[in-house]
Protein backbone atom coordinates (compact mmCIF):
# COMPACT_ATOMS: atom_id res chain seq x y z
CA UNK A 1 0.00 0.00 0.00
CA UNK A 2 1.11 3.56 -0.72
CA UNK A 3 0.86 5.96 2.24
CA UNK A 4 1.03 9.76 2.21
CA UNK A 5 2.26 11.53 5.34
CA UNK A 6 1.65 15.27 5.66
CA UNK A 7 3.92 17.45 7.80
CA UNK A 8 7.52 18.54 8.29
CA UNK A 9 8.41 18.43 11.98
CA UNK A 10 9.91 16.11 14.53
CA UNK A 11 6.57 14.39 15.04
CA UNK A 12 6.36 13.61 11.34
CA UNK A 13 9.95 12.35 11.24
CA UNK A 14 9.06 9.92 14.03
CA UNK A 15 5.90 8.88 12.16
CA UNK A 16 7.82 8.35 8.92
CA UNK A 17 10.49 6.31 10.73
CA UNK A 18 7.85 4.01 12.22
CA UNK A 19 5.66 3.81 9.12
CA UNK A 20 8.66 2.92 6.95
CA UNK A 21 9.01 -0.27 9.04
CA UNK A 22 5.40 -1.30 8.31
CA UNK A 23 4.37 -4.54 6.64
CA UNK A 24 1.44 -2.59 5.18
CA UNK A 25 3.79 -0.59 2.97
CA UNK A 26 6.05 -3.56 2.22
CA UNK A 27 3.16 -5.57 0.81
CA UNK A 28 3.06 -5.44 -2.99
CA UNK A 29 5.91 -2.95 -3.19
CA UNK A 30 4.17 -0.04 -1.49
CA UNK A 31 5.74 3.37 -0.99
CA UNK A 32 5.79 6.10 1.65
CA UNK A 33 5.41 9.68 0.42
CA UNK A 34 5.76 12.80 2.59
CA UNK A 35 4.91 16.44 1.99
CA UNK A 36 6.76 18.63 2.56
CA UNK A 37 8.96 16.43 4.74
CA UNK A 38 12.42 17.40 5.97
CA UNK A 39 15.99 16.00 5.56
CA UNK A 40 15.36 13.37 8.23
CA UNK A 41 12.03 12.27 6.78
CA UNK A 42 13.75 11.97 3.39
CA UNK A 43 15.65 8.96 4.80
CA UNK A 44 12.34 7.07 4.99
CA UNK A 45 10.02 8.61 2.41
CA UNK A 46 9.91 10.30 -0.97
CA UNK A 47 9.51 13.99 -0.10
CA UNK A 48 7.93 16.68 -2.25
CA UNK A 49 6.32 20.09 -1.84
CA UNK A 50 2.56 20.41 -2.04
CA UNK A 51 0.18 23.08 -0.79
CA UNK A 52 -2.02 21.14 1.64
CA UNK A 53 -4.50 24.01 1.78
CA UNK A 54 -5.30 23.17 -1.87
CA UNK A 55 -7.57 20.21 -1.24
CA UNK A 56 -8.07 19.49 -4.93
CA UNK A 57 -4.30 19.23 -5.38
CA UNK A 58 -3.96 16.76 -2.51
CA UNK A 59 -6.88 14.72 -3.81
CA UNK A 60 -5.40 14.61 -7.31
CA UNK A 61 -2.06 13.42 -5.94
CA UNK A 62 -3.77 10.64 -3.98
CA UNK A 63 -5.55 9.49 -7.13
CA UNK A 64 -2.41 9.70 -9.27
CA UNK A 65 -0.23 7.73 -6.81
CA UNK A 66 -2.99 5.35 -5.67
CA UNK A 67 -2.64 6.38 -2.04
CA UNK A 68 -4.32 3.90 0.29
CA UNK A 69 -3.94 5.95 3.50
CA UNK A 70 -3.26 9.60 4.27
CA UNK A 71 -1.74 10.37 7.67
CA UNK A 72 -2.21 14.02 8.61
CA UNK A 73 0.49 14.95 11.13
CA UNK A 74 -0.15 18.57 12.22
CA UNK A 75 -3.37 20.12 13.46
CA UNK A 76 -3.88 22.94 10.93
CA UNK A 77 -4.92 20.75 7.94
CA UNK A 78 -7.31 18.83 10.22
CA UNK A 79 -8.95 22.02 11.49
CA UNK A 80 -9.09 23.14 7.85
CA UNK A 81 -11.17 20.06 6.93
CA UNK A 82 -8.72 18.24 4.68
CA UNK A 83 -9.78 14.87 6.10
CA UNK A 84 -13.39 15.53 5.07
CA UNK A 85 -12.39 16.38 1.51
CA UNK A 86 -10.28 13.25 1.12
CA UNK A 87 -12.90 10.96 2.66
CA UNK A 88 -15.44 12.47 0.29
CA UNK A 89 -13.27 11.19 -2.55
CA UNK A 90 -12.99 7.71 -1.06
CA UNK A 91 -9.48 8.11 0.44
CA UNK A 92 -8.84 6.58 3.87
CA UNK A 93 -7.51 9.15 6.36
CA UNK A 94 -5.96 8.93 9.81
CA UNK A 95 -7.22 12.06 11.52
CA UNK A 96 -10.53 13.63 12.56
CA UNK A 97 -13.05 15.59 10.54
CA UNK A 98 -13.17 19.38 10.61
CA UNK A 99 -16.07 19.29 13.06
CA UNK A 100 -14.34 16.83 15.39
CA UNK A 101 -11.02 18.70 15.16
CA UNK A 102 -12.69 21.59 16.97
CA UNK A 103 -11.56 19.73 20.09
CA UNK A 104 -8.19 21.35 19.38
CA UNK A 105 -9.27 24.20 17.13
CA UNK A 106 -11.45 25.85 19.79
CA UNK A 107 -10.80 25.82 23.53
CA UNK A 108 -14.33 27.09 24.11
CA UNK A 109 -15.86 24.29 22.04
CA UNK A 110 -14.03 21.71 24.15
CA UNK A 111 -15.06 23.31 27.44
CA UNK A 112 -18.70 23.33 26.35
CA UNK A 113 -18.44 19.67 25.28
CA UNK A 114 -16.98 18.76 28.68
CA UNK A 115 -19.87 20.51 30.38
CA UNK A 116 -22.44 18.56 28.34
CA UNK A 117 -20.67 15.25 28.94
CA UNK A 118 -19.88 15.79 32.63
CA UNK A 119 -16.12 15.52 32.05
CA UNK A 120 -14.01 16.87 34.94
CA UNK A 121 -12.20 20.06 33.92
CA UNK A 122 -11.51 23.56 35.20
CA UNK A 123 -14.31 26.09 35.60
CA UNK A 124 -14.33 28.61 32.74
CA UNK A 125 -15.85 31.62 31.02
CA UNK A 126 -15.78 32.28 27.26
CA UNK A 127 -15.20 35.92 26.33
CA UNK A 128 -15.27 37.75 22.99
CA UNK A 129 -14.32 41.32 23.97
CA UNK A 130 -11.65 42.88 26.17
CA UNK A 131 -14.20 44.50 28.50
CA UNK A 132 -16.06 41.22 28.88
CA UNK A 133 -12.81 39.38 29.66
CA UNK A 134 -11.68 41.90 32.26
CA UNK A 135 -15.06 41.69 33.98
CA UNK A 136 -14.89 37.89 33.94
CA UNK A 137 -11.70 37.97 36.01
CA UNK A 138 -13.95 38.79 39.00
CA UNK A 139 -15.19 35.19 38.92
CA UNK A 140 -11.71 33.75 39.52
CA UNK A 141 -8.92 33.89 42.07
CA UNK A 142 -5.28 34.47 41.10
CA UNK A 143 -3.36 33.03 39.38
CA UNK A 144 -5.46 33.52 36.24
CA UNK A 145 -5.38 31.10 33.28
CA UNK A 146 -5.98 32.85 29.95
CA UNK A 147 -6.25 30.87 26.73
CA UNK A 148 -6.54 32.05 23.14
CA UNK A 149 -9.49 30.10 21.79
CA UNK A 150 -7.94 29.09 18.46
CA UNK A 151 -4.73 27.49 17.23
CA UNK A 152 -1.62 29.27 18.50
CA UNK A 153 1.18 26.74 17.95
CA UNK A 154 1.08 25.61 21.57
CA UNK A 155 1.88 29.12 22.83
CA UNK A 156 -1.58 30.62 23.35
CA UNK A 157 -1.79 30.11 27.11
CA UNK A 158 -0.88 32.78 29.66
CA UNK A 159 -0.81 32.19 33.42
CA UNK A 160 -0.97 35.57 35.13
CA UNK A 161 0.02 35.75 38.80
CA UNK A 162 -2.04 38.86 39.61
CA UNK A 163 -4.91 40.97 38.30
CA UNK A 164 -2.67 43.64 36.78
CA UNK A 165 -0.71 41.07 34.76
CA UNK A 166 -3.93 39.35 33.72
CA UNK A 167 -5.47 42.56 32.38
CA UNK A 168 -2.25 43.40 30.51
CA UNK A 169 -2.17 39.92 28.99
CA UNK A 170 -5.80 40.21 27.92
CA UNK A 171 -5.01 43.53 26.22
CA UNK A 172 -2.22 41.81 24.29
CA UNK A 173 -4.40 38.84 23.36
CA UNK A 174 -7.34 40.89 22.12
CA UNK A 175 -4.83 43.29 20.56
CA UNK A 176 -3.61 40.59 18.16
CA UNK A 177 -0.72 38.86 19.96
CA UNK A 178 -2.03 35.49 18.74
CA UNK A 179 -3.73 36.71 15.58
CA UNK A 180 -7.15 35.28 14.84
CA UNK A 181 -6.62 32.65 17.54
CA UNK A 182 -7.10 35.38 20.16
CA UNK A 183 -10.39 36.73 18.79
CA UNK A 184 -12.01 34.83 21.65
CA UNK A 185 -10.35 34.15 25.02
CA UNK A 186 -11.26 31.47 27.52
CA UNK A 187 -10.58 32.32 31.16
CA UNK A 188 -10.19 29.30 33.41
CA UNK A 189 -9.87 28.35 37.03
CA UNK A 190 -6.25 27.58 37.93
CA UNK A 191 -5.83 23.86 38.65
CA UNK A 192 -3.12 22.62 40.97
CA UNK A 193 -1.36 19.32 40.42
CA UNK A 194 1.00 17.61 38.02
CA UNK A 195 0.42 17.59 34.27
CA UNK A 196 0.64 14.46 32.13
CA UNK A 197 -0.27 13.44 28.59
CA UNK A 198 -2.61 10.55 27.77
CA UNK A 199 -3.12 9.17 24.27
CA UNK A 200 -5.92 7.04 22.86
CA UNK A 201 -6.84 5.75 19.41
CA UNK A 202 -10.46 5.67 18.29
CA UNK A 203 -12.50 5.09 15.16
CA UNK A 204 -15.47 6.90 16.66
CA UNK A 205 -16.84 3.81 18.39
CA UNK A 206 -14.02 1.58 19.68
CA UNK A 207 -11.26 3.07 21.83
CA UNK A 208 -7.77 1.83 22.72
CA UNK A 209 -5.37 3.47 25.17
CA UNK A 210 -2.11 4.38 23.42
CA UNK A 211 0.43 5.29 26.05
CA UNK A 212 1.38 8.12 28.38
CA UNK A 213 4.09 10.76 28.48
CA UNK A 214 5.15 13.93 30.21
CA UNK A 215 6.81 16.89 28.54
CA UNK A 216 8.56 20.08 29.59
CA UNK A 217 6.87 23.18 28.17
CA UNK A 218 8.99 25.92 29.72
CA UNK A 219 12.13 26.99 27.89
CA UNK A 220 14.37 27.21 30.96
CA UNK A 221 15.93 24.86 33.48
CA UNK A 222 13.66 23.90 36.36
CA UNK A 223 10.58 24.56 34.20
CA UNK A 224 11.06 28.34 34.16
CA UNK A 225 10.64 30.98 31.47
CA UNK A 226 8.16 31.26 28.59
CA UNK A 227 6.07 28.38 27.28
CA UNK A 228 7.31 26.56 24.19
CA UNK A 229 6.00 23.76 22.00
CA UNK A 230 7.97 21.41 24.28
CA UNK A 231 11.66 21.18 25.22
CA UNK A 232 11.71 17.44 25.91
CA UNK A 233 9.57 14.50 26.95
CA UNK A 234 9.64 10.99 28.33
CA UNK A 235 7.37 7.96 28.24
CA UNK A 236 5.81 6.29 30.13
CA UNK A 237 4.59 8.71 32.78
CA UNK A 238 4.69 6.42 35.80
CA UNK A 239 2.52 8.84 37.77
CA UNK A 240 -0.36 7.52 35.64
CA UNK A 241 -0.81 4.16 37.37
CA UNK A 242 -2.98 1.39 35.87
CA UNK A 243 -5.77 2.48 38.24
CA UNK A 244 -5.45 6.10 37.15
CA UNK A 245 -5.37 5.06 33.49
CA UNK A 246 -8.67 3.22 33.95
CA UNK A 247 -10.16 6.32 35.62
CA UNK A 248 -9.02 8.56 32.76
CA UNK A 249 -10.56 6.20 30.20
CA UNK A 250 -13.81 5.98 32.16
CA UNK A 251 -14.28 9.64 33.12
CA UNK A 252 -12.58 11.56 30.32
CA UNK A 253 -11.75 9.66 27.11
CA UNK A 254 -14.81 7.42 26.73
CA UNK A 255 -17.37 10.16 27.56
CA UNK A 256 -15.65 12.42 25.00
CA UNK A 257 -15.88 9.85 22.21
CA UNK A 258 -19.51 9.09 23.10
CA UNK A 259 -20.47 12.79 23.30
CA UNK A 260 -18.85 13.59 19.96
CA UNK A 261 -20.73 10.72 18.32
CA UNK A 262 -24.00 11.84 19.95
CA UNK A 263 -23.37 15.36 18.64
CA UNK A 264 -23.08 14.03 15.08
CA UNK A 265 -19.34 14.56 14.76
CA UNK A 266 -17.73 11.18 15.54
CA UNK A 267 -14.03 11.46 16.33
CA UNK A 268 -11.54 9.28 14.43
CA UNK A 269 -7.77 9.25 14.91
CA UNK A 270 -5.56 9.89 17.91
CA UNK A 271 -7.04 11.74 20.85
CA UNK A 272 -4.38 13.46 22.95
CA UNK A 273 -5.57 14.52 26.39
CA UNK A 274 -3.54 16.95 28.44
CA UNK A 275 -4.36 16.10 32.05
CA UNK A 276 -3.99 17.78 35.42
CA UNK A 277 -3.65 15.21 38.19
CA UNK A 278 -5.35 17.05 41.05
CA UNK A 279 -6.19 16.03 44.61
CA UNK A 280 -9.76 15.55 43.34
CA UNK A 281 -8.66 13.18 40.58
CA UNK A 282 -7.62 13.64 36.95
CA UNK A 283 -9.08 16.63 35.10
CA UNK A 284 -8.85 17.59 31.43
CA UNK A 285 -6.65 20.59 30.66
CA UNK A 286 -7.11 20.46 26.87
CA UNK A 287 -7.40 18.15 23.89
CA UNK A 288 -5.18 17.92 20.82
CA UNK A 289 -6.38 16.18 17.67
CA UNK A 290 -2.96 14.81 16.65
CA UNK A 291 0.08 13.23 18.26
CA UNK A 292 2.05 15.50 20.57
CA UNK A 293 5.40 16.90 19.57
CA UNK A 294 7.78 15.78 21.12
CA UNK A 295 5.59 13.15 22.87
CA UNK A 296 5.11 11.26 19.61
CA UNK A 297 8.84 10.64 19.40
CA UNK A 298 9.04 8.86 22.77
CA UNK A 299 5.79 6.94 22.27
CA UNK A 300 6.93 5.53 18.94
CA UNK A 301 10.38 4.62 20.29
CA UNK A 302 8.53 2.29 22.68
CA UNK A 303 5.77 1.00 20.36
CA UNK A 304 6.20 -2.68 19.51
CA UNK A 305 3.39 -2.85 16.96
CA UNK A 306 2.95 -2.02 13.28
CA UNK A 307 1.76 1.59 13.46
CA UNK A 308 0.13 1.49 10.02
CA UNK A 309 -2.10 -1.41 11.09
CA UNK A 310 -3.59 0.71 13.86
CA UNK A 311 -3.90 3.81 11.71
CA UNK A 312 -5.73 1.85 9.01
CA UNK A 313 -8.02 0.33 11.61
CA UNK A 314 -8.97 3.80 12.81
CA UNK A 315 -9.47 5.03 9.25
CA UNK A 316 -11.66 2.07 8.24
CA UNK A 317 -13.77 1.74 11.40
CA UNK A 318 -12.07 -1.55 12.29
CA UNK A 319 -10.37 -0.66 15.57
CA UNK A 320 -12.64 -3.09 17.39
CA UNK A 321 -10.74 -5.95 15.74
CA UNK A 322 -7.40 -4.82 17.21
CA UNK A 323 -5.78 -5.78 20.49
CA UNK A 324 -4.48 -3.09 22.83
CA UNK A 325 -1.05 -2.07 21.44
CA UNK A 326 2.09 -3.36 23.15
CA UNK A 327 4.82 -1.01 24.31
CA UNK A 328 8.34 -1.75 25.51
CA UNK A 329 8.80 -1.71 29.26
CA UNK A 330 11.80 0.59 28.64
CA UNK A 331 11.62 4.34 29.17
CA UNK A 332 12.20 6.62 26.20
CA UNK A 333 13.39 10.22 26.50
CA UNK A 334 13.81 12.97 23.95
CA UNK A 335 15.80 16.18 24.38
CA UNK A 336 14.94 19.11 22.14
CA UNK A 337 17.84 21.05 20.68
CA UNK A 338 16.51 24.49 19.77
CA UNK A 339 17.97 27.47 17.93
CA UNK A 340 19.13 30.38 20.05
CA UNK A 341 16.34 32.93 20.42
CA UNK A 342 13.56 30.35 20.66
CA UNK A 343 10.69 30.67 21.59
CA UNK A 344 11.09 34.23 20.32
CA UNK A 345 12.85 34.79 16.98
CA UNK A 346 15.13 31.79 16.42
CA UNK A 347 18.55 32.11 14.85
CA UNK A 348 18.27 30.23 11.56
CA UNK A 349 21.04 28.89 9.38
CA UNK A 350 23.27 27.40 12.06
CA UNK A 351 25.37 24.48 10.79
CA UNK A 352 24.64 21.03 12.23
CA UNK A 353 26.87 17.96 12.24
CA UNK A 354 25.22 14.86 13.66
CA UNK A 355 28.50 12.91 13.61
CA UNK A 356 27.86 9.57 15.33
CA UNK A 357 24.96 10.75 17.52
CA UNK A 358 22.82 7.81 16.43
CA UNK A 359 25.12 5.12 17.75
CA UNK A 360 24.10 3.06 20.78
CA UNK A 361 20.44 2.97 19.74
CA UNK A 362 19.78 6.72 19.87
CA UNK A 363 17.70 8.38 17.16
CA UNK A 364 17.86 12.02 16.08
CA UNK A 365 14.53 13.23 14.74
CA UNK A 366 14.68 16.34 12.58
CA UNK A 367 12.21 19.03 13.65
CA UNK A 368 13.43 22.18 11.89
CA UNK A 369 16.28 21.48 9.48
CA UNK A 370 17.17 21.91 5.82
CA UNK A 371 19.98 20.95 3.48
CA UNK A 372 21.58 23.95 1.77
CA UNK A 373 22.85 24.01 -1.81
CA UNK A 374 26.13 22.46 -0.64
CA UNK A 375 24.28 19.61 1.11
CA UNK A 376 25.13 21.02 4.55
CA UNK A 377 22.55 20.45 7.27
CA UNK A 378 21.34 23.71 8.84
CA UNK A 379 18.81 24.93 11.39
CA UNK A 380 15.56 26.14 9.87
CA UNK A 381 13.21 26.65 12.78
CA UNK A 382 12.86 27.11 16.52
CA UNK A 383 12.94 23.50 17.67
CA UNK A 384 15.56 21.94 15.44
CA UNK A 385 16.38 18.40 16.63
CA UNK A 386 14.80 15.80 18.96
CA UNK A 387 17.57 13.57 20.33
CA UNK A 388 15.84 10.41 21.52
CA UNK A 389 16.97 7.26 23.31
CA UNK A 390 15.67 4.35 25.39
CA UNK A 391 16.85 2.83 28.64
CA UNK A 392 15.78 0.27 31.22
CA UNK A 393 14.53 3.13 33.41
CA UNK A 394 14.28 6.90 33.24
CA UNK A 395 17.84 7.45 34.48
CA UNK A 396 19.27 5.11 31.85
CA UNK A 397 17.16 6.79 29.15
CA UNK A 398 18.33 10.21 30.30
CA UNK A 399 21.98 9.16 30.26
CA UNK A 400 21.63 7.68 26.76
CA UNK A 401 19.81 10.72 25.38
CA UNK A 402 22.29 13.23 26.77
CA UNK A 403 25.24 11.11 25.63
CA UNK A 404 23.83 11.43 22.11
CA UNK A 405 23.22 15.17 22.55
CA UNK A 406 26.91 15.61 23.39
CA UNK A 407 27.82 14.10 20.02
CA UNK A 408 25.79 16.67 18.07
CA UNK A 409 27.74 19.69 16.80
CA UNK A 410 25.22 22.56 16.75
CA UNK A 411 26.98 25.73 17.93
CA UNK A 412 23.96 28.03 17.54
CA UNK A 413 21.67 25.67 19.43
CA UNK A 414 20.77 25.13 23.07
CA UNK A 415 18.93 22.57 25.16
CA UNK A 416 17.74 21.96 28.69
CA UNK A 417 19.96 19.69 30.79
CA UNK A 418 17.21 18.63 33.22
CA UNK A 419 14.65 16.79 31.09
CA UNK A 420 12.95 14.16 33.22
CA UNK A 421 13.92 15.73 36.57
CA UNK A 422 10.51 15.14 38.12
CA UNK A 423 10.34 11.49 37.06
CA UNK A 424 13.92 10.89 38.19
CA UNK A 425 13.06 12.41 41.55
CA UNK A 426 10.30 9.84 42.00
CA UNK A 427 12.87 7.06 41.73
Amino acid sequence: MNILLLGSGGREHALSWKLAQSRVIAKEGGKLFASPGNPGIADHAECFDMDVTDHDLVTAFCEQEQIGLVVIGPEAPLVDGLADTLRGEGVSVFGPSKAAAQLEGSKGFTKDMCERAGIPTAGYVRTTTLDEAKAALDKFDAPYVLKADGLAAGKGVVIAENREDAEAALEDMFGGQFGDAGAEVVIEEFMRGEEASFFALTDGASILAFGTAQDHKRVGEGDTGPNTGGMGAYSPATIITPELRAEVMQKIITPTVRQMADDGMPYSGVLYAGLMLTDEGPKLVEYNCRFGDPECQVLLMRLEEDLADYMLACATNALGTMERPRFSSDTAMTVVMAAKGYPGTPEKGGMIDLKDAETDGAKVFHAGTLLDDDNVLRANGGRVLNVTAKGADVKAARDAAYAAVEKVDFASGFYRSDIGWREIGRG
